[in-house]
């Protein structure tokens, strides 16, 4: 059985390039509406970069990037998007 970020990390890898989903959405995939601050700390939890998974597909309600507390994440994961052919 797979453990919840194992689950969370699955929808998020089905994420196609140049697409991006909301915490609330992710949240609601894998059966748990109203709990995406915890799809947050299971993307906070990747920090070690050793991962595939992809997660500067990942935004916030309003379509944008979360501050990050890493300096410069917020604007890796701009670029990334960019990469990718998403517009801001």
């Amino acid at each position: 059985m797979a453990t919840p970020y194992e689950q969370i990390y699955r929808v998020i890898s089905k994420i196609p390039p140049g697409r991006v989903a909301t915490y609330g959405q992710i949240a609601k995939l894998i059966g748990k509406p109203r709990h995406a601050r915890q799809i947050g700390y299971a993307l906070a939890a990747l920090s070690d970069g050793s991962h595939d998974v992809p997660w500067h597909r990942v935004v916030n309600a309003k379509g944008k990037i979360s501050h990050r507390l890493t300096a410069g994440g917020d604007e890796f994961q701009k670029i990334l998007l960019e990469e990718e052919g998403v517009e801001f």
